[in-house]
């Protein structure tokens, strides 16, 4: 889908954003280095699959976490959660890697992936997301992200997820 159709579909839902154009950033690391000035949750957006690649997720989580999938995978029923390819990440959510965020899901019309965010920081006011391209950041309210991913036929669904421990956090 294109960045026109996604704006329609905001539209029509009257889903209010703001605006950012940016140099291209391909990794929360590249927008720390710019050191870009933006409202809102800044997000960290993870495709994973489960072992087998029959089920895919969008896991939201803020940039500085370290996700411990071995951690989450147990505490979820799911076998060994991975990093999804780039292949699949364009058959599910057709976007490339640097452009996955919740406006994502519009892309997947079967609704295969399922929907995580963690809880730590699915209680933000605003929210960062990619339009589909990684050089504009639209600024969305969490009542506007929700109302969106269940037009998208996906569940809002908060997870507390594990991070992993740094050897300083372990002796703490």
């Amino acid at each position: 889908m294109t960045v026109e159709k996604l704006n329609s579909v905001l539209a029509e839902l009257e889903v209010e954003y703001h605006k950012y154009s940016h140099p291209p950033l391909h990794s929360c690391d590249e927008a720390d280095r710019l050191e870009l000035k933006r409202s809102g949750q800044r997000l960290k957006n993870l495709f994973l699959k489960d072992n087998y690649g029959r089920r895919h997720f969008l896991l939201v989580v803020s940039p500085d976490k370290k996700v411990d999938l071995k951690q989450l995978s147990r505490q979820l029923n799911i076998a060994r959660l991975g990093f999804a390819s780039e292949r699949r990440l364009d058959k599910y959510l057709k976007v490339k890697p640097g452009c996955v965020s919740i406006l994502s899901l519009l892309n997947d019309e079967s609704s295969s992936v399922e929907f995580w965010i963690d809880k730590e920081v699915a209680s933000a006011e605003l929210f960062q997301c990619h339009p589909f391209i990684n050089t504009q950041t639209y600024i969305l309210s969490r009542a506007d992200a929700k109302k969106f991913v269940e037009y998208t036929n996906h569940r809002w669904e908060e997870l507390d997820i594990p991070s992993i421990m740094t050897k300083e956090e372990n002796f703490d």
